[in-house]
């Protein structure tokens, strides 16, 4: 067992490796193409219709996180929020490479581990997570975080690509019973929207338009709200 595990190890940290120096360079990327800058105006849409709610009034003085937030400044819209923090492995890269676009966010941006968020249990009161389950490692600790940061009554909102086949940047693939089991597990669903995904222009249009497209099988979308029960 050893000797896998001393042959295993470096593997898993060359790849771990490679999969965030491949998304730093797409940050990259997305820094140079925006002229300098993010563009996050799209995040208010996005997250308000997942949440089903037309403003940002319900997160009102709440502690409201994001995880997997990116460095584009994911909760700039949330100005209701007593405290908006962005959870991302990446956060202190994003400080080096954009300091004066993540300053400008007014959020605090955590450093967070493929096994541990530095974040108190029982911290938030909202917690987001959109389109960033599938891009961890480890799949049952980081549910089990996001769990654990969350309070009894908090909410837990957000959006999953369910059946697509695993990538550098993507490794897991997500199915709804796997997040009912580890992530959901007990918890009060206020919804739960699956759908195949819209046109190649707009993805996300059965979420706008309240209108799933049925789908059996391949690459849908879940978006789902869920309270954690009190103690």
């Amino acid at each position: 067992m050893n000797r896998v595990l001393h042959i295993l190890k470096p593997l898993v940290k060359h790849f771990a490796g490679s999969k965030t120096s491949s998304e730093t360079k797409y940050w990259q990327r997305q820094y140079r193409a925006q002229n300098h800058s993010f563009h996050n105006e799209f995040y208010s849409k996005l997250m308000l219709s997942i949440s089903d709610e037309s403003d940002d009034s319900f997160l009102l003085n709440k502690v409201v996180a994001d995880f997997g937030c990116g460095p584009r400044g994911s909760l700039v819209w949330a100005k209701s929020a007593g405290l908006r923090i962005g959870i991302d492995i990446l956060a202190t890269r994003y400080l080096q490479l954009f300091p004066k676009e993540l300053l400008r966010h007014n959020m605090v941006y955590v450093t967070s581990t493929e096994l541990h968020i530095p974040l108190p249990d029982e911290f938030c009161d909202v917690v987001f997570s959109v389109n960033s389950l599938d891009h961890v490692q480890n799949l049952v600790p980081m549910c089990n975080e996001l769990r654990r940061i969350l309070k009894p009554g908090g909410q837990l909102i957000g959006s999953f690509n369910l059946n697509h086949p695993p990538q550098k940047e993507e490794p897991q693939t997500l199915s709804e019973n796997t997040l009912r089991k580890h992530l959901f597990r007990d918890y009060a669903i206020k919804h739960w929207w699956v759908s195949a995904p819209g046109n190649a222009e707009n993805i996300y249009q059965p979420l706008y338009s309240r209108n799933p497209i049925p789908s059996n099988s391949g690459i849908k979308y879940l978006w789902a709200r869920a309270y954690k029960p009190q103690l």
